[in-house]
């Protein structure tokens, strides 16, 4: 049997989330967007065409939505972890990365972004 790696993009995930550690940002939620990308072994779901054989990515993304909406952070560092601890926890998972951008987070720039890589070691 072959290896197949199937690779799956979550694009632009729009959320809403206490992020800062300004006395604005504590109090408002303020948007993030989000982008996952995520690469796992999808041998049997091709084979089988049975959804119990695939990586739900619906499952990853309504656990992502709950984590971001429903905390406080204060840097992005830690929420970028936290949604890579999602996107990684499965054991056909091989590789995931997250990137995190945090819209008018600085004057003159569009956004400030933070990036997480996660790869399973053989």
């Amino acid at each position: 049997m072959k290896s197949e790696i199937a690779t799956i993009r979550i694009k632009n995930l729009r959320l809403r989330t206490h992020i800062g550690i300004k006395e604005d940002e504590i109090q408002n939620k303020q948007d993030v967007i989000i982008n996952v990308v995520i690469a796992y072994h999808a041998e049997q779901a091709q084979q089988s065409d049975n959804m119990d054989d695939a990586l739900n990515y619906r499952t990853i993304t309504k656990r992502i939505i709950a984590l971001v909406e429903d905390n406080r952070f204060s840097l992005l560092e830690h929420l970028t972890a936290r949604i890579l601890d999602i996107a990684s926890e499965h054991p056909s998972v091989t590789e995931a990365s997250v990137e995190v951008d945090k819209p008018h987070a600085l004057r003159f720039a569009d956004s400030v972004s933070m990036e997480l890589s996660f790869k399973r070691e053989q």
